[in-house]
């Protein structure tokens, strides 16, 4: 089989022409910006959770609220500051007078899309909230496990320039984030295209029509972790991360459970271009948004960094 055949089964067939509508949409939106929107999509067909580095007014809430729009979900918002506290994300249980019991009072986080706005100006136990939320798609309040929905997805942002009052996430809290993206600005054409297409358009204006359900959503993701990974790729995989590990300019290589989503979000590219098994061309196009969340140090020469280990490690000859 080349590495150029595409084979379609049943299932994607089935859904392909609303994985076409669903990435119409997020371009429509966010314009001259596919291989962003490509990226999007992987993450969330991988189960993964994105973080947004960028600066405000680029796209981040609308990108997050389209996607919610499409997918028919619930979509919720939370704006980080110093003062938010894990119970404003999670929930809280309130005791009821009627009833002298107490009762759970779902948080934000109880949602398919939740979008964490700048979510390093959050203080430290604030961002640990999230944790068990991402990891495991559950919230444990009062001892008693909340259970997220299946296609639970959040979208962080941070801004790279404004330091001050900031509370920089760590390396356990990064590896959580399957990947990390900048939207950046957009052309000039394409800023011509969003002035132009502005003039008379309705206020605040939100499509009704949902494009995926979050059930058709979860079947995609089951079809995507079912993608073949041969042998061959994965030692390729197993070779990288091991040279993330011993470069000298890496502190931290990558851990077996970024190694895991690396080899989901390779999944979804593959099925995203119609293919049921993943090429080694799969992996590099997603590395550097994989890599650069989770190798510690400056982020900033994070790009050189990735493009000398996948020039060092021998790729695969694919047939």
């Amino acid at each position: 089989m080349s590495e150029n055949s595409v084979v379609r089964f049943p299932e994607q067939r089935e859904s392909s022409d609303a994985i076409r509508s669903l990435r119409d949409r997020l371009n429509s939106a966010i314009r001259g910006k596919e291989d962003v929107v490509e990226l999007v999509l992987a993450c969330l067909f991988a189960r993964g959770h994105l973080l947004l580095e960028d600066l405000p007014g680029l796209g981040k809430t609308t990108l997050a609220k389209t996607l919610a729009d499409a997918i028919g979900g619930q979509y919720s918002r939370v704006q980080c500051t110093p003062d938010l506290m894990p119970t404003d994300i999670t929930g809280f249980s309130m005791f009821n007078q009627k009833t002298r019991e107490f009762e759970f009072c779902e948080g934000p986080v109880f949602a398919n899309i939740l979008l964490a706005d700048e979510i390093n100006r959050a203080a430290p136990r604030t961002q640990s909230a999230l944790f068990e939320a991402m990891a495991e798609r559950q919230v444990t309040i009062d001892r008693l496990t909340h259970r997220l929905p299946a296609t639970f997805f959040v979208v962080a942002t941070q801004n790279p320039v404004d330091s001050h009052g900031a509370y920089p996430l760590p390396e356990a809290q990064l590896d959580r984030f399957a990947m990390r993206l900048s939207i950046g600005y957009p052309g000039r054409a394409t800023e011509m295209e969003i002035l132009a297409a502005q003039v008379g358009a309705p206020t605040n204006h939100r499509p009704e029509s949902t494009v995926l359900t979050p059930e058709s959503l979860a079947d995609i993701q089951n079809e995507v972790a079912e993608i073949t990974v041969a042998e061959k790729v994965n030692r390729y995989l197993v070779d990288l991360a091991e040279a993330t590990r011993n470069h000298s300019e890496v502190a931290l290589g990558l851990s077996p459970r970024g190694l895991l989503i690396w080899q989901r979000v390779a999944q979804a590219r593959a099925y995203l271009q119609g293919r049921q098994f993943v090429t080694p061309d799969d992996i590099q196009d997603v590395a550097k948004p994989i890599l650069s969340v989770r190798l510690a140090g400056d982020f900033s020469n994070a790009d050189p960094i990735i493009d000398s280990i996948l020039t060092d490690v021998a790729t695969p000859l694919w047939d």
